[in-house]
């Protein structure tokens, strides 16, 4: 669940409700973490919804102005799929692998 309060003005804001059932996103991160990748292509991940915007909203907070699926987006999701906090979102190596390294 993520809840993001927006001020319009002094007396006025939005305040904005994400939730997900993130239960079957995980099941199937931890299934194809089990299954072995082959190729140069690899399945690194699902994110969720409602983790997506929790990130974006971070980095607004910050003063950083992301855009959802710019290239400075794919920036942040590399970074935070790397970060052993988010390693749970991860399908290519085995969960004790996640994180580290390049």
């Amino acid at each position: 669940m993520q809840t993001t309060i927006v001020k319009l003005t002094e007396r006025r804001s939005i305040a904005v409700y994400s939730a997900d059932d993130v239960e079957p996103i995980l099941d199937h991160n931890k299934m194809l973490r089990g299954m072995e990748q082959k190729g140069d292509f690899r399945h690194l991940g699902c994110v969720p919804n409602v983790i997506c915007v929790k990130w974006l909203n971070e980095e607004w907070e910050r003063g950083n102005y992301i855009r959802y699926l710019s290239k400075d987006w794919d920036a942040l999701l590399a970074r935070k799929l790397k970060d052993p906090e988010w390693a749970y979102l991860r399908t290519d190596a085995p969960a004790h692998r996640v994180g580290y390294g390049s």
